[in-house]
């Protein structure tokens, strides 16, 4: 996102207002997409997440990296924070530190010690999953697509949710184990359901 504002700078430097409208439109959208996105958390869970438990696969801006500037995660968990919910946080790479400062800086929050009390970070993702109410995957992170979902899912409330903020999950696969499975766009169901491996394009949400 970085990237895209300095060329809107550059384009209004340049004195080309339409080139530069353009590229804030697809910043604009981008940031309404990921808003709807936790909407659609929210409302699929019966239009309140307050003490709900609530899982974050992944907080990095993209896999193989530890990097979190501009992650989509940052957003979708301050919004889940601010709605109440507990979060239980776990990325590969991503250090203990990081995620805390994200999600206590002063830009994020005005209550850091409340934030910090609805916050568990974990060092696996079968512990962060464990008796929460829904699964929220915001990285693309190669071992989340191998992990032991009929575990995970026992292990987990019911009715146990998963929202596959990347579309890189197989989820005729996790429907059939039971999850009530909701994706980019819209819910999935049986009979419309198309595979879709390896995206790792956030800005769609």
């Amino acid at each position: 996102q970085k990237d895209i504002l300095n060329l809107v700078y550059i384009c209004e430097c340049l004195n080309l207002p339409e080139v530069a409208a353009y590229w804030q439109q697809v910043i604009d959208l981008n940031e309404y997409q990921k808003s709807r996105f936790t909407n659609k958390v929210i409302m699929s869970l019966f239009n309140t997440v307050t003490d709900k438990q609530i899982t974050l696969l992944g907080f990095a801006f993209k896999k193989d990296t530890g990097d979190t500037r501009e992650s989509p995660a940052i957003h979708v968990a301050k919004i889940l924070l601010d709605e109440g919910a507990k979060l239980h946080i776990y990325d590969p790479k991503v250090e203990y530190n990081q995620i805390m400062e994200d999600l206590t800086h002063p830009c994020a929050t005005d209550e850091p010690e409340r934030v910090k009390k609805q916050i568990t970070i974990h060092t696996d993702a079968y512990s962060a999953t464990k008796g929460t109410h829904a699964i929220v995957l915001c990285t693309e992170w190669d071992e989340f697509l191998a992990l032991d979902y009929e575990r995970i899912y026992n292990s987990m409330m019911k009715p146990a949710y998963v929202f596959d903020g990347r579309k890189v999950l197989d989820h005729e696969f996790l429907m059939k184990i039971g999850f009530q499975v909701h994706t980019i766009g819209k819910r999935m169901t049986r009979g419309t359901l198309k595979r879709s491996w390896g995206s790792s394009q956030y800005h769609q949400l």
